[in-house]
């Protein structure tokens, strides 16, 4: 294969990342609007939701964020009644934050829906042919984390 056109592959492929990252981030923007959160605050509550209680600390390595964006952070949902603080039950000096509330049912119908959009897109492809997207998938959101991570060290706070 020729440097050139390895070269507009690889510039094709960054743009449908960025295209993707920006739909993405758009889509939680829009769901965090229903609950009167930003996008970070909802995907951080989705975090608490699906993998439990957890410490500040564990939420700030999970969302690459620094210790201090996620107290920010967990007082907003503390404050808007969708998470609380409670005592860890296994250190009952540390505290974990935990979801207090099921997703609203305006959010869970917009995830229906885009699940049902979802299912729609995927049908169209072989078993084969997703195995490769979503190697592309898995590779670009490590991809992601790890430059996530990379700048929160590097950002003051």
């Amino acid at each position: 294969m020729a440097m050139d056109e390895r070269a507009s592959e690889a510039a094709a492929g960054a743009r449908l990342g960025t295209d993707l990252s920006d739909a993405v981030v758009m889509f939680h923007e829009a769901l965090g609007s229903l609950m009167g959160l930003s996008a970070a605050d909802h995907k951080a509550l989705g975090i608490v939701r699906r993998e439990g209680p957890m410490s500040a600390r564990e939420l700030a390595q999970r969302t690459g964020l620094t210790a201090g964006a996620v107290t920010g952070l967990v007082d907003r949902l503390v404050a808007a009644g969708l998470a609380q603080r409670t005592p860890d039950p296994g250190d009952r000096r540390r505290v974990v934050i935990e979801a207090t509330e099921p997703a609203d049912a305006a959010v869970s119908e917009a995830i229906g829906r885009m699940v049902a959009g979802m299912a729609e897109v995927t049908s169209h492809f072989t078993t084969e042919q997703l195995l490769v997207v979503a190697d592309w998938v898995e590779r670009t959101t490590a991809v992601l984390r790890e430059q996530a991570q990379v700048i929160s060290r590097r950002s003051p706070t």
